[in-house]
């Protein structure tokens, strides 16, 4: 495996050759709870100031009201995209009056009676069908686990790339199936490899006690001060099954072998009937209560640390425009908000990444089974609640072998990816950030839930007091900054501009909602 890594590392990185990978493009979402001043969740209506949430380019909501998502457009330069974020979120501020951002993946303080209020879209099909989707979430999982925020990272690599790449393997498919198909090996050593991404920059190893509300749970918490519950070695509660998992999604067999497996899959889930949730009813005294009762209402109901995506037009489906135009990017899941930096994530987690998700690409990636993909789930579980326990092992082809003894071979067949990419892009930081995080293999106290959690500890301090402190200290440093990309005007006319096409949206509709619905669903054995 490593001899065809070096093999075409090599061709890759050699003479001209070695420029073809500049332009990778890279865009960021970055979820975050609006937040009142003693660090409760704010229950307020998703701001005017800051434009429909149905339409608006840069600034939606997720889950909930209170849940805001920030977007950045997809681009080649890692500082224009942060630029972007950072003046994103300068902007969102800037609007609030005394409301705050939540600066973890962990939810705030929430009162177990406090009705967490569903993102609204206004009264358009569209707009409604997007409310119903997560009032169907609310009734299938609670609202409290859709409260939980987290960063995703799209990646998509340069056409002059794909063309030697495709040249150098001697490949003689038309190059969209060729993408498509190196994208799905990229993401099948993804979830080989993702408990080293979650290792590095897990940043959730405790939470709000109000997270539970009283539920049960089958971790062995400890307690800090009067209202923190953490696991010693944990790295991302956000990625454990008290977060983003669905037991009945256990008996799917989604995989990722080839984009139309993949389709396949995901078209299944949709249309398989869960006698769970047929119980909940689709409609009852004549109210929707979900879109439908199957497995998946739809296919973003799919809980996965990373997805092939394609850009779809308004009212596809995300499997149908997979179908008929291929993979255009990968969205990376498994990343928690960075409570570290103001914007939840830094240059160096997306120096790190591109190389990493190079990796992932040129190294070898036979199919995987259900079986082994059972197996990357089990490394990755061990890695979530027990990353930072010293001779944690994991399960490698069938053997035991150390966590940090396989994170070193990693770390070592990166480092020549990261000298490829600093000669093209002409400068060090793609090795001085694999440099960095290196040292926390050397001490996993240098992670993101290690210092998080050491912190904690020292200090004798409640997570929701630490974050809050963190929540002021970023709103004071946003607000005394100027724009760096964008301007005030541009953010005044995206607003007016959002307003007005959601309108014209509302403005358009001719049909029903039921019979919205109906032809919504209707297209999966069309796209086929």
């Amino acid at each position: 495996m490593v001899d065809i890594l070096q093999h075409r590392l090599h061709a890759l990185a050699s003479g001209t050759n070695k420029k073809a990978i500049v332009g990778i493009k890279r865009g960021i979402e970055r979820e975050t709870l609006r937040i009142n001043q003693d660090g409760s969740l704010a229950l307020t209506p998703h701001p005017k100031t800051l434009g429909a949430a149905l339409t608006h380019p840069w600034i939606t909501t997720d889950f909930s009201e209170s849940l805001l998502e920030f977007i950045t457009p997809a681009s080649d330069s890692i500082e224009t995209t942060l630029a972007q974020l950072a003046d994103i979120h300068r902007y969102t501020v800037r609007q609030l009056a005394d409301e705050g951002l939540w600066p973890a993946s962990m939810p705030c303080f929430i009162d177990e009676k406090t009705s967490i209020p569903l993102a609204q879209y206004g009264s358009s099909n569209v707009g409604r069908m997007k409310t119903l989707y997560r009032k169907g979430l609310h009734n299938r999982y609670g609202s409290m686990m859709q409260a939980i925020s987290g960063v995703h990272y799209n990646f998509s690599l340069p056409q002059n790339f794909w063309l030697l790449y495709q040249q150098q393997l001697g490949d003689q498919s038309p190059l969209q199936d060729f993408i498509s198909e190196q994208y799905l090996a990229l993401i099948r050593n993804y979830k080989r490899f993702a408990w080293l991404i979650v290792y590095l920059f897990g940043a959730s190893p405790a939470m709000c006690q109000s997270f539970l509300a009283g539920r049960s749970s089958r971790y062995t918490f400890q307690q800090l001060g009067t209202g923190t519950l953490y696991l010693p070695y944990a790295t991302s509660l956000r990625m454990s099954d008290l977060g983003y998992t669905n037991s009945a999604q256990s008996s799917l067999s989604i995989t990722y072998n080839s984009l139309p497996e993949y389709i396949a899959g995901l078209h299944n889930a949709v249309s398989q009937p869960s006698a769970e949730y047929r119980n909940i009813g689709v409609k009852k005294n004549g109210e929707y209560q979900q879109l439908n009762g199957n497995v998946l209402q739809i296919e973003n109901e799919f809980y996965s640390t990373i997805r092939p995506k394609r850009t779809t037009v308004s009212g596809e489906r995300p499997t149908c425009a997979l179908a008929k135009r291929g993979v255009e990017y990968i969205e990376v899941r498994a990343l928690d908000v960075n409570p570290f930096s103001a914007v939840g994530i830094t240059a160096e987690q997306m120096r790190l990444l591109d190389i990493f998700l190079l990796y992932c690409l040129l190294h070898d990636s036979p199919p995987l089974s259900d079986e082994q993909q059972t197996i990357t789930e089990q490394n990755l579980r061990k890695v979530v609640t027990d990353g930072r326990r010293i001779n944690l092992d994991l399960i490698q082809d069938g053997n035991n072998r150390l966590m940090l003894d396989w994170a070193e071979q990693i770390f070592a067949e990166m480092m020549p990816i990261a000298s490829w990419l600093d000669d093209a892009y002409q400068g060090t930081e793609y090795q001085a950030a694999l440099k960095q995080y290196y040292l926390c293999l050397l001490d996993p106290g240098q992670t993101f839930s290690g210092r998080l959690l050491n912190q904690l500890l020292a200090n004798q301090q409640d997570n929701s007091h630490f974050m809050l402190a963190k929540a002021g200290q970023y709103r004071a440093q946003l607000l005394n900054e100027d724009y760096q990309f964008y301007t005030a005007e541009d953010f005044a006319r995206a607003v007016a501009v959002s307003v007005k096409q959601q309108q014209q949206i509302e403005a358009a509709d001719n049909m029903s909602f039921d019979q919205y619905i109906q032809d919504y669903f209707a297209e999966v054995p069309a796209c086929k």
